[in-house]
């Protein structure tokens, strides 16, 4: 099961839960949100960390132009689009980037949300599910309804987020077989700034997932 630990702002973190055993690392390229980190803080991290990490750009809403711009700097092997981008512009970045893992997030509120993601299925290589809230996009800790997405079956990975900590991680994946989960809110003591000891909680519970 892939692992990412999103909203990473520092190299020494970074490194950190990369030995742990996170598999990605996510970098949010969203100037409002509190972890934004630019791309070239992005660049001087991905150099430390081992190859074996996938360093995935979060971007939301962005125009191509700025998607691109990050790309020159940053080697990044995802990008994460987690707005209200449309299938017609997850094609367009498939098709500039097809040597990149495309990464589609979705908001869930109800068990309607999950009607406009098979629209999407041949424009993106993975799903992301987090959990819906009104004014924020992402590293809410709020916590998805697992009980909605009992049938959820998708033709893509997918990634679990939305809330998840080492207390709930055991519960979520009692409830659900995700492909990957992925973590901000719930390994940090503010954001952007990770704590390691709960990071480390979290791969303590994984070893207990069959």
């Amino acid at each position: 099961m892939r692992v990412k630990i999103c909203g990473i702002t520092q190299a020494e973190q970074g490194q950190a839960i990369a030995a742990l055993g996170a598999t990605a690392l996510g970098f949010i390229c969203v100037e409002r949100s509190p972890r934004y980190i630019d791309a070239q803080h992005i660049q001087q991290i991905i150099q430390t960390l081992p190859t074996t990490v996938d360093p995935i750009g979060v971007f939301a809403n962005a125009s191509l132009t700025d998607i691109e711009g990050v790309l020159r700097v940053a080697q990044l092997t995802a990008i994460q689009l987690h707005g209200d981008e449309t299938p017609e512009f997850c094609a367009q970045i498939k098709q500039l980037f097809p040597h990149l893992e495309i990464i589609k997030a979705f908001r869930i509120k109800t068990v309607e949300s999950l009607s406009s993601i098979p629209k999407y299925a041949e424009m993106i290589d993975t799903l992301l599910l987090d959990a819906y809230h009104p004014q924020q996009l992402g590293g809410t800790g709020k916590t998805l309804n697992w009980n909605m997405l009992d049938k959820f079956r998708p033709d893509r990975p997918w990634f679990l987020a939305g809330g998840l900590t080492s207390d709930n991680i055991l519960q979520a994946l009692t409830c659900l077989t995700p492909d990957g989960i992925d973590l901000s809110s719930g390994v940090e003591r503010s954001p952007g700034d990770k704590d390691i000891s709960k990071v480390t909680q979290l791969f303590k519970q994984l070893t207990q997932v069959n």
